[in-house]
């Protein structure tokens, strides 16, 4: 089973997010849209892995508390674009105690530094920078996600979720 961890947004960030993608397809980019439903940060990326129940035992143990999540610009990574998320302590400190989680319970998951951003189309041709509406949302949650691979691309699905302290 492929999994990760993320952070589902609100309505209000997707269709911010919505209108990046297609002012990036009225510039005439053309590539491999993310559709609306699939929009996530992710927070870790597992991979290949059997036991979702041992890595959503591993999570239930990483504490936070709600904190602000805000876009930041948009660019690129070679041919993937993306919208950037601003950093905060908060975030980085949940993807830290995430990590740390995944770790001490000796589930791999993928080790590069974490870049907060949310993938708007992948495979980019023609592709310009594109000016993403400000937009804020107070994140009291993250999930542990599978992806499958369905004839229409891919299908995330929340397998648990985790909750912030007040």
């Amino acid at each position: 089973m492929r999994l990760f961890v993320a952070i589902e947004l609100s309505d209000a960030m997707k269709d911010a997010l919505a209108d990046a993608q297609a002012d990036l397809y009225d510039r005439g980019a053309r590539g491999n849209f993310t559709r609306e439903e699939n929009l996530h940060l992710t927070l870790a990326f597992i991979g290949e892995y059997g036991d979702p129940a041992q890595a959503a035992d591993a999570l239930a143990s990483v504490r936070f508390a709600p904190f602000t999540l805000a876009l930041d610009g948009c660019g690129s990574f070679g041919d993937l674009w993306w919208a950037g998320l601003r950093g905060s302590s908060e975030l980085d400190a949940l993807v830290r105690g995430i990590r740390r989680a995944l770790a001490e319970s000796g589930i791999p998951f993928d080790r590069k530094r974490f870049s907060p951003h949310v993938t708007l189309l992948r495979r980019a041709r023609g592709a310009r920078p594109v000016r993403v509406t400000p937009c804020a949302m107070t994140v009291s949650r993250f999930v542990l996600m599978r992806s499958d691979r369905v004839k229409s691309g891919m299908r995330y699905t929340a397998i648990a979720g985790f909750e912030a302290e007040e």
